[in-house]
C-alpha cells in the first residue's frame, strides 16, 4: 500500500514534534537547577511512577481480566517484600521474576 503525500507530511510533522519535545529537555537542563525543591522532588518520582504504570497492569490484568488472587499478584507481593527489605532494584526484579515462574507452575 503506497503512502500518500498527506501521510508523509503527518509522519514528518510527528517526527519533528517528537524530536523537539525530547530536545527541549536537553536545552532546559541548565534551568532545572533553578526549579524549587518541591518541583525537583516531583521530578525524582517520575521513574517510579512510570515503572508502576507498566507493572500494575501486568500483575493485576495479565489477560485483560482483573485478578486479585493469583500467581502474579502473589509474586508481586513477594517482590514488594524484597524491595522493602533490600532496596535493590535488580534483586527485586530477579526475585519477582522467579516468583512469577514458581507461582505460575504451582497455581497455573
Amino acid at each position: 500500500m503506497a503512502l500518500t503525500t498527506t501521510a508523509w507530511v503527518v509522519i514528518g510533522v510527528a517526527g519533528v514534534a517528537t524530536f523537539a519535545i525530547r530536545a527541549s529537555f536537553l536545552l532546559m537542563a541548565g534551568k532545572l537547577a533553578e526549579l524549587p525543591e518541591p518541583a525537583l522532588e516531583l521530578l525524582r518520582l517520575i521513574p517510579a511512577a512510570a515503572l508502576a504504570a507498566l507493572i500494575g497492569p501486568a500483575i493485576f490484568r495479565p489477560d485483560g481480566e482483573l485478578v486479585i488472587l493469583g500467581p502474579r499478584p502473589l509474586a508481586g507481593l513477594v517482590a514488594l517484600g524484597v524491595a522493602l527489605l533490600t532496596r535493590s532494584v535488580l534483586l527485586t526484579i530477579a526475585v519477582g521474576l522467579g516468583a512469577v515462574v514458581v507461582f505460575e507452575a504451582l497455581l497455573g
